[in-house]
Formats: C-alpha cells, structure tokens, sequence
C-alpha cells in the first residue's frame, strides 16, 4: 500500500447481535413476506407493502466495490466488512443480481451471478487485503459502469463503495486524480445507464479520512454518503443501502398508478323511479390503480336539477388495486311537476355531485423514500342520473274530455233543437194559378222531402224555431224545384198557418196543435 488512512475512532466492544441483526431484517424482503399484517385501522409496516408487491419477485442489480488496499487491515475493517457483507446479502432475493469487485491497485471480479446463496458469495473475497495495494476507485467506478451496462440489466441498480481511505491510484492509471477527462466519460456512461434504470449510488466510508468514498456521487448523480460511527455500525448502514434498493423497487413498480386514482359510475340504464318520493340505486366506485390500495374518506352525494338527497353511503370505503364496489344508495324527493296537471310520466336528468377524499395506507410508511401521486378527487364517469316519476293527477284528463264530449253534445242539441224543430200540421201545394185539388203533405219529424204529383218537382221542408214578442214559433223552410234541378231551385220562409210562393207552386201550411216550446229562443 502506498498510502495509510488517519486512525479512526474506533468501538471496539462487540455489539448486541440481536440488534444488528434487527436492522438487517427490517431491510430485507424475504421476513418481510412473513411479517404479521397491521391491526385494524394502523397502516401497514414496510414489510407488508413489499410482501404485498412481492418485491422479491422483481430483480434488482448490486454491484459491491470492496476496498482491498492495506490499510483495511487497520482495526479489523476488512474482517468486519466481510462479515457484515455476508449478512447484507442474506436480505436479497434470488431474483437479484450481485457482482463483487475488489480494487486496490486495479479491480478485480470476484463473483458475478444470481444472489442467494451469500457464503459462496463472500467465500470469494481474498482472506486478507492487499498490503503493497494502492485505491485506484476511478478503475473500480468503471467496472460498476461495465456490469451495469449490459443487455439484461435489471430495472433497478445499486453501486455500493466500501472503502478506508482517499483514491490513490498507481502509476499509469486512467484516473491519475479525483476529477479531469477520464472522470467526465464515467458520468457521461453512468447518466446513459440512469436514463432507462433507476440507479443509484451508496458511498460508505470506513474512516474519516476516506475521501475517495465520496467520488461515487461524481459518477452516480443520486448518491447517498452513509457515515457510520464506527466501524461496527457497518451493518446497519448496509441494511439501509438495501433498504433504499428496495424502496426504489417499489417506486418503480408504484409509479405506474401515479396519477391514477377512484372513478364513480352511476350503475343501470333505466331511471330510477321516484314517483312515491324514494327509490333505490347502485353507485359504483372503481380503483384504477394496478398496485396501490386506495381508500375513501367522507363520502357523500347529492343530486341537483331536480334536487334529491342521497343518503346509504358508508363513510370509509377501501378498495384493492383495480377493485370496484357496488353501493346502494338510498333517493328521496320528488320531481316537480310542470304546469300541465293532467297524469303523465315525467322524466328528468339531475345532476350527481360527489365529495369525498382519496388516499391510500401506503403513503406514510413509503414517505419519504417513494412519494404517491395520489389523486384525492374523485373522477367521475357520468354526472347525468335518470329520473323518472309519475305526475299530476289521475281523474283530470278523464274528466276533463267527459266534460268537453258533453258541451260538444249540449251545443249539438241546442243547435238541432233550433235548426231542425220537430215539424207539425200539413202543407197544401197547389199551382198558383190553377183550380185543381192540392196535394196534401203530413209534416212530422225534422225534415220532410216533397215530391209532390199534381204539379211535380222536388223540394224539401225543415223548420226553424224562433224567438218573438208573442212567443216562440216554427218557421218552415221551404226549398223547391219545379224540374228537379239545383239551378231552379228557389227558397222561401213559410210561416205557422202562412201561404208562399216558391216556383210557381203555392204552399200553404195548415197547423195543428203542438207542445209550446222554451223560452228563451233566438229570434
């Protein structure tokens, strides 16, 4: 080694195992799948929300850089970190994909493949550091920017630099200080590899003067420098780097219900009938989400265009990813009619109006590490709600076309009461200008036809009832023609006993007696 780190302050006494261990399985998704589900009503622990996403079904890539150079001998930091190492890779999943890379002088690829089987793993580092190395991290940068780089990368990936001191490269390296060229292409390559994975970088230095564990963030523009006490807090601090990696797995997966949220849907086709002032209806809310459960809060609905209330719906509703429910709601209220008062069936379009807020139990155990777009409105799919109700009153219109066909009838009557009287007594026609006997015509009915033989044509008789100062009468309405034919015929008004003259045809109408007709007649 060509370099010594300044001596770190370091805590010798052995930790309680039960609490390293504690800050391990907190991280790790495999006991998180056994984890017991929160009481009622609390939100779930992380454990919960990752077994329910079973994130260990989604792979992950870790890339370890291990520093090897002498000065990890110091204090027993290699042996700590081989051990500590061990258990961090006993929190992944076989879905995950680990490379270990050791550098000093150069790096050096000591295991690539499946996570798993964590002894083999560590089994490959060299049992003690390389005491004439020096720390080349520009080198061990590339070599994580190489393994990252290739073709079945996984989604999510993770650079963990464990080092004790500041980069000092051999002679001849490509990174013969901390920034210039060489520097530039590894950030140019590792924003290449972040613009389709989500990586991210873990700086942990194991001293404090190990500088050069801050060159990841240089490299990794999202890197977190974890700063342990002493070297015994390694294990908690890895734990929290995989910790994030899971975190971001979930991100990753939970980013496809950002901006997703809860639909409502007015359930049926028909409209609802409230004709006796109630009816029953279905609202139906939908999750639209993939993963994330969502509940709602403060639910309420009214109607307005007719106005209604809703009443039925529960307070709180919860719903599993993509789940829809059914609810049953309760309308009151009455569709005014309109001026119109016969029976009819009106029908209506009120408008549906929905409060209530959205939000999901997985907010505040993800915080701050995920961040939910969660709408909190409710969406709604149809604002417009049928009605239907029946209206106005039942006897009116049967009454109503009764009295109509009545008047019509009484008008009738009155009308054929003056215009067509009953006839009465006889009608004598004769020549007017001759001695031979005349034909005799009984008047009875409303209308009689003539056709008389001793001085032929036709005609006809029709009274008509009048008004006058000494009392109703009849008058005779006399139309007559001497050939038959409409254009000689001639008119005239016979009075009661009177005689006329229609055609050359002298009538003469001899009365008899007959009911008095009512007053009130026109004249």
């Amino acid at each position: 080694m060509k370099h010594t780190s300044p001596s770190w302050p370091l805590r010798f006494a052995p930790r309680c195992a039960a609490l390293l261990t504690a800050a391990l399985l907190v991280a790790s998704p495999v006991t998180a799948a056994h984890a017991a589900p929160a009481a009622g009503g609390e939100a779930p622990s992380r454990a919960e929300i990752y077994r329910a996403l079973a994130l260990d079904r989604e792979p992950a890539d870790y890339v370890i850089l291990v520093d090897t150079s002498g000065s990890m001998a110091e204090g027993g930091r290699y042996t700590t970190v081989r051990s500590t190492l061990r258990r961090f890779l006993d929190g992944l999943t076989s879905k995950d994909h680990v490379a270990l890379f050791t550098f000093d002088s150069r790096p050096e690829v000591r295991y690539i493949g499946a996570a798993g089987n964590s002894g083999e793993i560590v089994s490959k580092l060299p049992a003690r550091p390389n005491a004439a190395g020096d720390t080349d991290t520009g080198a061990a940068l590339n070599a994580a920017l190489t393994e990252l780089g290739r073709d079945d990368a996984a989604s999510v990936a993770s650079v963990v630099l464990l080092t004790d001191g500041l980069h000092h490269p051999p002679r001849g390296s490509r990174y013969p200080t901390s920034e210039g060229p060489s520097w530039d292409a590894l950030r140019k390559r590792a924003q290449a590899i972040a613009e389709h994975t989500d990586l991210a970088g873990y700086a942990v230095p194991l001293g404090s003067g190990a500088t050069g564990a801050r060159l990841v963030g240089n490299v990794v523009q999202n890197t977190s420098v974890l700063r342990p006490q002493s070297i015994q807090d390694l294990d908690s601090y890895l734990a929290r780097a995989g910790e994030r990696a899971r975190a971001r797995k979930a991100g990753l997966l939970l980013a496809e219900d950002a901006g997703k949220g809860v639909s409502a849907t007015w359930q049926g086709g028909t409209a609802a009938d409230v004709t006796d002032g109630r009816a029953t209806a279905r609202l139906v809310l939908r999750s639209t989400t993939r993963h994330l459960p969502l509940t709602v809060s403060g639910l309420r609905a009214t109607l307005t265009g007719p106005s209604l209330d809703v009443s039925g719906l529960p307070d709180e509703v919860t719903l599993e990813p993509g789940e829809s429910r059914t609810l049953e709601v309760r309308l009151s209220g009455r569709l005014t009619a309109s001026a119109l008062p016969y029976r009819r069936t009106e029908r209506r379009d009120a408008v549906l109006h929905l409060a209530g807020r959205v939000d999901s139990a997985w907010e505040r155990p993800l915080a701050p590490d995920v961040e939910l777009a969660v709408p909190h409105a409710i969406r709604l799919g149809q604002r417009a709600v049928p009605l239907r109700a029946s209206v106005g009153s039942v006897v009116l219109l049967p009454a109503l076309v009764t009295a109509v066909v009545l008047l019509v009838l009484g008008a009738w009557l009155w009308w054929r009461r003056i215009n067509r009287p009953l006839l009465h007594g006889e009608l004598l026609l004769a020549a007017a200008f001759g001695e031979q006997q005349p034909d005799r015509v009984g008047l009875n009915g409303r209308r009689v036809v003539l056709r008389p033989s001793s001085v032929g044509g036709r005609g006809r008789v029709q009274g008509r009832l009048r008004s006058t100062e000494q009392g109703p009468r009849i008058d005779l309405r006399i139309r007559y023609t001497p050939d038959g034919s409409t254009a000689r015929e001639s008119r005239a008004t016979c009075r009661p006993g009177g005689r006329v003259v229609v055609g050359g045809v002298s009538f003469t109408h001899v009365p008899q007696p007959a009911p008095a007709p009512a007053e009130g007649l026109p004249r």
